[in-house]
């Protein structure tokens, strides 16, 4: 006789059917290129806005400084999330 657990764990594996989808050679390759791809294109960005930001503290501009952060913050979560939602693309097929 199981248990109520041992039950709900039966019924949770039948309904994530496709959870664990092993990835081929291929995909991993495209995978660890599109975090190659987005890594120097993070790096990029970040280079340039630091250089503004650097200008902006020798012209003693606060304002502008705190600006340039959130963009810094700004461009990274965007890119990350570029990135995440392409590795999701190669993941599905």
């Amino acid at each position: 006789m199981k248990s109520a657990y041992e039950l709900a764990m039966e019924r949770l594996a039948k309904s994530d059917t496709g959870a664990a989808t092993p990835l081929t050679g291929a995909q991993k390759a495209r995978l660890a290129e599109i975090d190659k791809i987005y890594a120097g294109k993070i790096a990029e960005r970040e280079i340039f806005l630091k250089q503004q930001l650097e200008a902006a503290l020798s012209a003693g501009n606060p304002d502008e400084m705190e600006k340039i952060r959130r963009q810094i913050a700004g461009e990274r979560a965007r890119l990350e999330e570029e990135r995440e939602d392409e590795k999701e693309r190669v993941r599905k097929g």
